[in-house]
């Protein structure tokens, strides 16, 4: 699967198209096909590290020390199901 991953803080070039191995979801997980997705204000935000001031000491604790815990941006998609955790029912 291709993914935007960010591994350090910085402008719009630190984001780099990957080629990821596709997740198993979990017991109670789903698996989407993502179709199209979103740049939203806060993977800009976070990816800058750009908050207010008052935020900036608590930034590396909340997102990550040098760069991201999570590094793969995105949080808005849309999408078919693919596959179903085992203790997956409202879906």
């Amino acid at each position: 699967m291709k993914a935007a991953i960010c591994t350090k803080y910085g402008p719009p070039e630190v984001v780099k198209i990957e080629e990821r191995p596709q997740p198993i979801p979990r017991a109670n997980e789903i698996l989407i096909r993502v179709h199209a997705s979103t740049v939203a204000s806060g993977d800009c935000r976070v990816r800058g590290a750009n908050v207010p001031a008052l935020y900036k000491p608590f930034l590396p604790f909340l997102f990550g020390f040098g760069g991201p815990r999570q590094p793969v941006l995105g949080t808005e998609l849309s999408g078919q199901i693919k596959s179903i955790g085992k203790n997956v029912t409202l879906f």
